[in-house]
């Protein structure tokens, strides 16, 4: 029987046939000696029939179809071609050997072709790999080379095509800076403090802030130049007079030694340093928050932007938060202290970076391990959807930060939350509304504008006293109106026959009639017999007990 290996190279599909199999017995070992020589291999395999692919393009969508198992229609146009013809399966006279049995699954259900792999054959196609530059004759030397690097990276960088808006590295790399930037920052004011302290040591107490306190400094510059002229300027970079006239009056009697001006000029170049360093922070800041709502705008909406950046930062991706359990996600952060507390058998942690998050700081001592168990749980489902869904939305992470706010009145007050499904159902209701909101707003056509007549007749019917009693929401003890969609419609279906045969009834009897007198007259008549009190159930008995009258009247 004879063998024949397909090898799929970055240049094009080759055909081999395997001659002397009987001899070797199909052993394994002896493939394996024979390999590094080509004198013994050539005689062995031959090439039948090669393939070559048109461009890079092609290449890539062959290599693509491959590594997911599917054959295409080259690849089988190429089989057919070059290999003998099947009638059936048990008397096929030849075997095809592949490395890959997903493709050799397939091949065989679309072709019928027997397909042969193991580790016999992956022996002899590690041969052809090795020496498939000589089995070619045209290819010149370093040709593979160069089609197998650019296939590599044109299939790698197809294979890591995402949304560009989505890019989680972003958040990670800009949480590490920020995290970066307050240390530096702090570090940085403190050195300003403590160098200006020697000129001016009581300004110190008068200005906590780091920020202001560089600004003041670099103002300032030389405290004996201080006078009750710079006041105003004071003012505006303090935003408080209280504070300018207090600094005033302390450089007049300040303790502090005179800086000569290089050392003043050195001290302006640092504080302005660090107040540059303080507004790159405030912009930084600013675009994580940009960049959390556009990855993670449920994760953000839920427990903030900073502590979801740290987590996604701490998992590696936003994916491999998706991934984890809401077990590991709440201990996320805290991994020294829990193998400490497993390698001595102690208390393992409650919370890792989610203790940051200003549910947990609100808990009492008692409940914070269970409400950090709860928001754990939460911002494992927000995650997810985060991750896989299609339309970015904050609705689940606003529902979600409800119930979290809803737990921590249960554990402080006893007040009784709403269970997941009812949340998670109104969510969903919603998030539906608003894409559907998004993709009806259209310029308004001749029938949109035929529908809104007709909500607005309708509108005038319940303001002309004739309330209707289908139109009140069903009143829940939570205080929301649960609505059920099925009986919705069906009461919307009813509505709509019952306006249907009272206007033919009315057409019938003569009452669409342009006459004002006749319409003002029925108004007031309907009007008077509310007033009496007679309470209208339904529209359709209002509609009723206003023909009997109008009848009446006619007979008189």
């Amino acid at each position: 029987m004879a063998l024949y290996l397909l090898y799929e190279s970055a240049s094009g599909y080759g055909l081999f046939l395997a001659h002397g199999l009987d001899e070797i017995g199909q052993n394994t070992e002896a493939v394996r000696n024979s390999v590094s020589d080509l004198n013994r291999f050539g005689k062995v395999v031959q090439l039948t029939a090669f393939h070559p692919f048109e461009s890079a393009l092609d290449a890539l969508n062959q290599c693509n179809a491959v590594s997911e198992g599917l054959m295409t229609d080259e690849l089988r146009s190429f089989l057919e071609l070059n290999l003998p013809k099947v009638k059936e399966v048990k008397k096929s006279k030849f075997r095809l050997g592949i490395a890959d049995t997903k493709i050799g699954s397939h091949i065989h259900e679309v072709t019928k072709i027997p397909c042969e792999s193991g580790e016999f054959i992956l022996e002899l196609l590690r041969g052809v790999r090795l020496h498939f530059d000589r089995f070619l004759k045209d290819l010149k030397p370093g040709d593979l080379e160069k089609a197998q690097l650019g296939l590599g990276h044109s299939y790698s960088r197809a294979k890591v095509k995402f949304n560009v808006n989505r890019v989680d590295n972003m958040v990670i790399q800009a949480i590490f800076l920020l995290d970066t930037l307050d240390k530096d920052v702090n570090s940085f004011s403190m050195r300003v403090r403590e160098w200006y302290s020697w000129h001016f040591p009581e300004l110190v107490k008068i200005v906590n802030d780091n920020y202001l306190y560089a600004k003041v400094a670099k103002y300032i510059e030389d405290k004996s130049k201080l006078s009750d002229d710079s006041i105003p300027g004071l003012t505006d970079v303090l935003g408080d007079e209280d504070k300018a006239k207090e600094i005033v009056d302390a450089a007049k009697a300040s303790m502090g030694q005179d800086l000569s001006p290089i050392d003043l000029i050195n001290v302006q170049q640092f504080a302005q340093r660090v107040m540059d360093l303080s507004e790159y922070r405030r912009k930084l800041y600013d675009y994580l928050v940009t960049k959390m709502n556009d990855i993670a705008p449920n994760l953000a909406s839920l427990i903030g932007e900073v502590v979801g950046a740290r987590l996604i930062s701490h998992a590696g991706s936003l994916t491999n938060l998706a991934k984890c359990p809401s077990s590991t996600l709440q201990i996320l952060g805290a991994e020294k202290a829990l193998f400490r507390a497993l390698k001595t058998k102690g208390n393992t942690p409650k919370y890792g970076l989610i203790f940051h998050s200003s549910f947990i700081g609100r808990a009492s001592a008692k409940n914070k391990g269970r409400m950090a168990r709860y928001l754990a749980n939460k911002c494992s489902i927000a995650s997810r959807i985060d991750c896989f869904a299609d339309n970015a939305s904050t609705v689940f992470g606003e529902k979600l930060r409800e119930q979290v706010e809803e737990r921590l009145d249960f554990y402080d007050k006893g007040v009784a939350p709403r269970k997941n499904i009812d949340v998670m159902k109104i969510a969903i209701d919603s998030s539906q509304n608003k894409d559907t909101e998004m993709e009806t707003e259209e310029v308004p056509t001749e029938a949109s504008g035929k529908k809104s007549k007709k909500k607005k007749s309708k509108a005038g019917t319940a303001e002309n006293g004739e309330p209707m009693a289908e139109d009140e929401p069903n009143i829940v003890t939570n205080g929301e109106a649960v609505e059920n969609t099925k009986s919705e419609k069906k009461k919307k279906k009813d509505k709509r026959r019952m306006d249907q045969e009272l206007e033919q009834q009315d057409a019938q009897n003569g009452f669409n009639t342009e006459q004002d007198g006749t319409v003002k007259k029925k108004k007031k008549k309907s009007k008077d017999g509310d007033e009496d009190g007679e309470d209208l159930q339904s529209a359709a008995d209002g509609k009723k007990k206003k023909k009997k009258k109008s009848r009446s009247e006619d007979a008189e």
